[in-house]
């Protein structure tokens, strides 16, 4: 029994042996000391060979290439790492939609330039002198078009714009259709008045208001939105990480390299619960951020129809002078009308008895230009192109938050199977995967939630976008909502905290703030057709009856 004995006990030495020389060999630390070194830390930092790491304050106590300076310089590190894949994630949709943005902001600009061009083209040779000589009338009118894209009706009421443009287009053309009279203002006053009633450019004002107040509106909220949309992607991706994140993620990314495990990636699972715990706020943007994606996307179909932006304004030019025909052919009806409800005019003692009407009016006829002389925008592509691009772009970006944990947590950034790192050795990971938000967070084995505290930026972003959905779905049935406070405000640094609607900044293109809106509706028609909003034109008969004593008192024959 002795020779026996004596065998095993040399058997057990040789097996001790073995593993002594196995775990000192797996403790050498050469390849923590490239690794450390490629982050940029001083490689002398590194022990040659392990140490005990009961000085350790993250990492497995046992055996360890790390110290405790190094613990924390790699914490540091844990930081930035836990950060980048989320800043690139978050960047590249921010330049997505930035560049969008940038693309419709010019399009529509440059739609209006184009058509302010083609008017005076089309005018100058239609027209010629007349136009010239009126031409500040059409310049007034595309500046306050271009006034009321970039700051809506809080800088110009679209429907009273409108209404005062061709108020003023019917005064200069009535004198020059009645070129042998002469006009007080009090009279050419009575004659502005009666612009609704009298009709002289037939139903083109009404198409227009309506065309242009739906486009335009849809125009700007869409803008709006795409503009939104980068700015909260800003100041959500940029909330600070919690201690007991940057903890996890030492654990998660570096506690191997302690190990001399260098090349060890963390299971996947793992890895998705230490993402889920850090990024739980951020997944709670995502059921507004998904309804506000839907409300563009819902809008982006209104521009391709009916509220279709350069449909309305590429051929404004044939609209108006559409409208300018409908005068010419109708004047001597108009004239008889305003002759009989504001009184007979005084003939011009300029006007010369052998000149003809024809020759002194304004007797221009509308020659259309072909499509194809139309000029083509800077942006070298149409409306029908860019929404097209945007719906797949918008489409994208649905439930962007909830899924940046399993994004972040694949590719090479993780190992499959039992070849992982599950948080204190090479094994597989065991633990229940968390769902996605701050109420799931309570049980999550890797990262400590604090769940009754909510992110106070982020739950602003929330409030921020609910009330741009509120927008994009007014704008989607043509209604155009202001605020009071609409181009007021300070700035905001992005992730500031700011939960006051002073903080915003201009609310054109940043993030609208939460306040009581006006809504402006788009149809003011009344079944009387009588204006909205203004004070009421007076009955025709009662203006014909004071019109015609007014003259009995003027006439010398009733003295």
């Amino acid at each position: 029994m002795k020779p026996v004995f004596a065998f095993s006990a040399v058997c057990t030495l040789i097996v001790i042996f073995v593993a002594v020389k196995a775990e000192q060999k797996s403790k050498n630390c050469n390849e923590v000391k490239a690794a450390y070194s490629s982050k940029g830390f001083n490689v002398n930092d590194v022990p040659n060979k392990g140490v005990h790491g009961s000085h350790l304050k993250v990492c497995p106590q046992g055996f360890s290439c790390c110290t405790l300076e190094m613990e924390e310089k790699l914490s540091q590190q844990s930081r930035s790492d836990l950060k980048a894949p989320v800043s690139q994630l978050s960047s590249n949709l921010q330049n997505t939609f930035t560049q969008r943005h940038r693309h419709f902001d010019q399009f529509f600009r440059e739609l209006l330039d184009n058509a302010e061009h083609s008017l005076h083209d089309m005018f100058v040779r239609t027209y010629g002198v007349m136009y010239v000589k009126n031409a500040e009338l059409f310049k007034h009118f595309f500046k306050e078009l271009r006034r009321y894209y970039a700051s809506g009706s809080a800088a110009v009421h679209l429907e009273s714009m409108l209404a005062d443009f061709w108020a003023e287009l019917l005064e200069r053309m009535f004198r020059l259709v009645n070129v042998q009279y002469e006009f007080s203002d009090e009279y050419m006053e009575c004659v502005s008045r009666h612009t609704e009633q009298l009709k002289p450019f037939g139903d083109v004002p009404r198409k227009l208001r309506l065309q242009l107040t739906r486009a335009f509106v849809a125009a700007r909220t869409f803008i709006r939105g795409l503009a939104l949309l980068p700015d909260v992607v800003g100041k959500v991706s940029t909330v600070s990480a919690s201690p007991s994140c940057v903890r996890a993620a030492m654990k998660m990314l570096y506690c191997p390299y302690c190990s001399g495990q260098v090349a060890l990636k963390p299971c996947q699972n793992y890895c998705l619960n230490v993402m889920r715990g850090c990024l739980a706020n951020q997944a709670d943007l995502d059921s507004e951020w998904n309804n506000f994606l839907d409300a563009m996307l819902s809008l982006a179909e209104r521009l391709e129809g009916p509220f279709n932006f350069e449909s309305v304004i590429d051929p404004i030019d044939v609209k108006i002078s559409e409208a300018i025909m409908n005068m010419q052919e109708n004047s001597m009806q108009v004239s008889q009308k305003v002759f009989q409800g504001c009184g007979q005019p005084k003939p011009s003692m300029a006007f010369r008895s052998t000149r003809s009407i024809k020759d002194s009016g304004f007797t221009g006829r509308f020659r259309p230009y072909s499509p194809d002389t139309r000029p083509t925008t800077a942006a070298g592509t149409n409306l029908d192109r860019l929404v097209t691009d945007v719906k797949k772009k918008l489409k994208h970006a649905k439930k962007f938050w909830s899924t940046l944990p399993d994004t972040v947590c694949a590719g090479e950034r993780v190992a499959p199977g039992d070849e992982c790192w599950n948080g204190t050795a090479k094994s597989r990971y065991e633990s229940v995967v968390m769902g996605s938000g701050l109420a799931n967070q309570v049980s999550n084995p890797d990262v400590e939630v604090d769940v009754t505290k909510p992110d106070i930026v982020i739950r602003h972003q929330i409030t921020v976008l609910k009330t741009m959905t509120s927008w994009l779905k007014a704008a989607h049935s043509g209604n155009d909502i202001s605020f009071i406070n609409e181009e007021d405000g300070s700035g905001e640094e992005s992730g500031s905290g700011c939960d006051s609607p002073s903080c915003e900044t201009d609310l054109y293109f940043s993030t609208p703030v939460p306040v009581k809106p006006r809504v402006d509706e788009v149809v003011r028609s009344r079944p009387d057709n009588k204006p909205t909003g203004s004070a009421q034109v007076a009955p025709f008969s009662l203006l014909l009856l004071l019109a015609g004593l007014l003259l009995a008192l003027l006439t010398p024959n009733a003295r």
